[in-house]
């Protein structure tokens, strides 16, 4: 039998539901339409098109908008309806693409540290380096390596026994608050969930930061105007990093127990990243901006 999942987050005062619903739903606009707008952007400049850089932020903003749309809805949806049960089979599914989309933006957000490195760092042969099938291969092994994140994750999941208490004080389904139902010791998965989750969170982040650490040294030897460009796009990089990261490694780098401030940190994964990630490319990028102000007149011009 199916068990019923009551998932307590969204059971809330009528109010403040309201309240909850309203500001998670426009969050969900702002993610779709900036990160649409990065998307159909980048299509339609040829110029952005062909440049690893933009070529892996479409993919980051395409990852970003599924990513979101997999609690977003939901919770804003449960909180106005008040109805705040999902069946286990729908919370075994929203972990999957959870994790799926959640380490596929790790992986890519790795991928375009990468591509600044070798732009900032062997210059004359990014081109080389960085070309249109090393760009597909990135793409496609974040994808990959993270449906094989996401598989064993919730194939560790499925293996358990589920008999109650059905509730988990979350806003939406995650291996941690899940765990708490297994009527079993689910000491061993909480170790294999730190050690795959965690240890992803744990070694890209480490990567970046001495990807980045090199860039910065290598910046030195640049002209006052390369610097500042290139400060420009790290900066941006950096800030998506510690955002995204900063909740990944707080919620599976440590032993399962959850607390109150889980449900926020997961929130702002799950929500506040997908929003931020457009205006800190977009406001920091006067080549995006232009290209953005570009199409929008093309709009404009073919409505009239």
């Amino acid at each position: 039998e199916d068990l019923p999942i009551v998932l307590l987050g969204l059971s809330q005062p009528r109010v403040l539901s309201l309240a909850l619903a309203i500001l998670l739903l426009l969050s969900y606009a702002i993610v779709l339409l900036g990160n649409l707008s990065i998307i159909l952007t980048i299509r339609a400049e040829p110029r952005l098109a062909a440049s690893p850089m933009y070529y892996l932020l479409g993919n980051l903003s395409l990852v970003d908008l599924c990513y979101t749309s997999v609690t977003t809805p939901q919770m804003a949806l449960g909180l106005l309806s008040g109805h705040a049960t999902i069946s286990l089979g729908e919370c075994l599914a929203q972990l999957f693409f959870l994790h799926f989309l959640g380490c596929t933006e790790i992986f890519l957000l790795t991928a375009m540290a990468y591509d600044r490195y070798v732009a900032i760092c062997q210059p004359l042969h990014y081109t080389a380096i960085m070309s249109c099938r090393t760009c597909a291969r990135l793409v496609a092994g974040s994808w990959m390596g993270a449906l094989a994140h996401s598989l064993v994750q919730t194939l560790l999941a499925t293996t358990l026994p589920y008999c109650g208490p059905n509730h988990i004080d979350h806003y939406f389904c995650d291996v941690a608050p899940l765990l708490g139902v297994a009527c079993t010791d689910t000491s061993l998965v909480e170790i294999l969930v730190v050690s795959n989750t965690g240890a992803i969170s744990l070694g890209c982040f480490l990567v970046l930061l001495v990807s980045y650490g090199v860039i910065l040294a290598a910046l030195r030897r640049r002209s006052t105007e390369g610097r500042l460009k290139a400060l420009s796009t790290c900066t941006a990089h950096l800030m998506v990093v510690a955002i995204f990261f900063g909740p990944c490694i707080f919620i599976y780098t440590r032993p399962f127990s959850t607390i109150p401030a889980d449900k926020v940190v997961s929130l702002l994964a799950t929500v506040v990243t997908p929003m931020l990630n457009p205006l800190i490319y977009t406001l920091r990028n006067t080549e995006m901006k232009g290209a953005m102000r570009r199409l929008w007149g093309r709009w404009v011009r073919a409505e009239k």
